[in-house]
């Protein structure tokens, strides 16, 4: 491969590598984010690559005992699944072709996972249809009150811990 592709594979490489984890290096890759990669660049395509084979080939190439696959390792990887994926290419062919897929891709949800609303949960957060106890809960503005909205705040100020309300002794005593 010429070097400028390799190094689009590589970056690819590193931005799944460090997904989803702060302390990753991007210099190896976890089997999740290997095949999240996988998935999102279209390697496996859940008929001729599924995930089950990219579970295999990770555990195949990784080293033994360890959790995470190097960059060597993820070529080694491609190149048993891109002659699976791309079956009538020649190996070479095959691994340009899966390369092709890969580089300059990131992983997919970064800022993607928007709050979907569907139907049934704008119903369900529309504060101002809220009834009972609920009710309270909320301002106007659909604002969560927090704890004053949802305890009985009690009134301390009798002299016992447990008692409630100063002055409600009964008088006939």
């Amino acid at each position: 491969l010429r070097s400028s592709e390799m190094s689009g594979v590589e970056e690819a490489f590193r931005k799944f590598a460090v997904y989803g984890d702060t302390a990753a290096s991007g210099n190896d890759m976890t089997g999740k984010n290997f095949s999240k990669m996988c998935k999102e660049c279209g390697v496996m395509d859940g008929k001729t690559v599924t995930s089950t084979d990219v579970d295999i080939v990770f555990n195949k190439v990784k080293t033994k005992g360890a959790r995470t696959i190097t960059f060597a390792e993820f070529q080694q990887a491609m190149k048993e699944l891109c002659t699976k994926r791309f079956k009538n290419k020649s190996p070479e062919e095959a691994l340009q072709a899966v390369y092709g897929l890969i580089e300059g891709k990131e992983p997919g949800n970064v800022g993607a996972t928007k709050a979907t609303k569907v139907g049934g949960v704008d119903r369900l957060t529309d504060t101002s249809k809220y009834t009972g106890s609920h009710k309270e809960r909320f301002d106007e503005s659909g604002k969560g009150k927090g704890r004053a909205g949802r305890e009985d705040l009690t009134d301390n100020s009798g002299y016992v811990g447990a008692y409630k309300g100063a002055g409600t002794y009964d008088q006939k005593h």
